[in-house]
């Protein structure tokens, strides 16, 4: 806790953007700098509530998610940082989090829609103050390599080099087995370095900043490996356990929900990861002087659906000065406080305004987002380029949805983004390794265990799980690296 009397004190003070109408003419981070005073107040907040349900396991992974998913201590760093102890709480945090400077960042903090704050007053800005223990901890020089004594001869190969990996990696390093990690993409990261805009996480200065600390501290990485079925110059998955004492399937969740309509094949239409990956790396490599990148530039611009993707789609398409942004939603508006079926501690499903939205509101003096609508028809020219698309305005009823009569509309596009979410791992991986499936095509493993179908093989992350938050990728490799050494030496990895 902080303060016995601050929560009765102290308002909720979210620490700003940048100013809406200034970040969206550069790919630099959104965040200010941070107002020490300022957090530790916010923590002061933090209220003796006996039972700190922001650090609880959740209820139910599937229906009913709370709390933080890896554990965070938060009222202990929140007591730290109020009286002053930023290097303890550092320490704190990273006890049960391999990279707050990813979470303090991303993540949605469903830590605090379980704050128990939250039941009367609004939750302790527990994200902010993250992202400033991180990142104060790196400026004072606090973060350093912690390269492991001694090493235990036995051998790991990750498949996957995003958080899920870089978990793994950590913690089994940590104890000192040797690690290889293998990327497919020519930069470590997976959706760190790709999936996310970098003005929500700067590649150079947050993501390589830690991985090159990993590299340091002797684990290895191999870029533009694409390991499978040993065909057309990929590494060969089966060569590659042989060669090992166990590997472990963290390849995410990468392929994307379609929506198979007329005219899909216009050009014009992408999926959104294309569309933020292509940008992403073409920034990285010319600071987009390469071309290479889709550009949204004087075009009419329509988003797909919602989430982090959605609206990152958004963001991104603002930075490239698009001509017009729509984001289409198929469910009805959430509601502004909790519905009756949405409890504490439970994460609340109300309507939130993310940085994208704010950013598209400052451009266009409008929000972009249009809801209980659904796309049918692509419309495209004479020459098989996106033109426009076709649209019909429906109603959920226990979710099943109805189109309502006489409410077609057609709208002016020439890019179309796709962002649905994803369906499950690609198969190419795990196909020449006989790993068993669960009905959702993810590579099937028990939580907590972890272990597949195929000896020494085990999976983690989305694409065991599904699609789901970085936090919980950083557990589930935690928790796998802690089975997989159990499994090399009996010996246990804290989680």
């Amino acid at each position: 806790m902080g303060k016995p009397t601050g929560f009765r004190e102290y308002s909720r003070k979210v620490a700003p953007y940048r100013d809406a109408a200034e970040r969206i003419r550069d790919f630099n981070e959104i965040y200010t700098d941070h107002d020490f005073d300022q957090l530790k107040t916010q923590a002061s907040r933090c209220m003796d509530c006996g039972v700190p349900f922001c650090q609880s396991p959740d209820l139910n992974p599937i229906t009913a998610r709370s709390g933080c998913p890896i554990h965070n201590l938060i009222p202990e760093w929140n007591d730290l940082v109020y009286s002053d102890q930023w290097r303890d709480a550092l320490d704190r945090l990273h006890e049960t989090n391999n990279f707050p400077e990813f979470t303090g960042r991303v993540c949605p903090a469903p830590c605090e829609g379980s704050c128990v704050l939250g039941i009367t007053d609004p939750a302790v800005t527990i994200k902010n103050i993250e992202m400033a223990i991180i990142d104060n901890g790196f400026a004072k020089g606090w973060v350093k390599p912690m390269v492991p004594p001694s090493r235990t001869g036995k051998t790991v190969a990750i498949i996957g080099s995003g958080p899920t990996g870089l978990a793994a990696a950590a913690q089994l390093n940590k104890i000192g087995h040797q690690v290889t990690v293998y990327e497919r993409a020519d930069r470590i990261g997976g959706l760190l370095m790709y999936g996310i805009p970098n003005m929500k996480l700067s590649k150079k200065d947050v993501v390589e900043r830690r991985i090159d600390i990993l590299r340091q501290e002797g684990i290895e990485f191999i870029v533009n490996a694409d390991v499978g079925n040993g065909e057309g110059g990929t590494l060969s998955v089966s060569e590659l356990l042989a060669g090992v004492d166990a590997l472990l399937l963290a390849t995410g969740a990468t392929v994307p929900r379609d929506l198979p309509i007329p005219g899909r094949k216009l050009d014009g239409v992408h999926f959104a990861m294309d569309f933020l990956t292509k940008n992403t790396k073409s920034l990285l490599d010319s600071e987009f002087r390469d071309g290479n990148y889709i550009n949204a530039k004087d075009k009419d611009v329509i988003v797909i659906g919602g989430g982090d993707t959605g609206t990152d789609c958004l963001g991104t398409s603002l930075r490239q000065t698009c001509k017009s942004l729509t984001n289409f939603e198929l469910f009805p508006t959430p509601p502004i406080e909790r519905a009756p079926n949405n409890p504490w501690p439970i994460w609340p499903t109300t309507f939130q305004v993310d940085y994208g939205h704010e950013e598209a509101s400052a451009r266009f003096n409008k929000d972009p987002r249009i809801y209980s609508i659904s796309t049918t028809e692509f419309v495209g020219d004479d020459y098989g380029t996106l033109s426009g698309l076709r649209t019909v305005s429906v109603i959920s009823d226990d979710g099943q949805f109805s189109q309502i009569e006489g409410s077609e509309q057609v709208w002016d596009a020439q890019l179309v983004f796709l962002s649905m979410g994803f369906l499950g791992p690609e198969s190419y991986v795990s196909e020449p390794l006989g790993v068993e499936l669960d009905e959702r095509s993810n590579y099937k493993a028990t939580k907590g265990v972890y272990q597949t179908s195929a000896p020494k093989v085990f999976a983690a992350g989305d694409c065991r799980s599904g699609q789901s938050l970085i936090v919980r990728a950083i557990n589930e490799g935690r928790e796998a690296a802690r089975e997989i050494d159990r499994f090399l030496s009996s010996m246990s990895v804290p989680v």
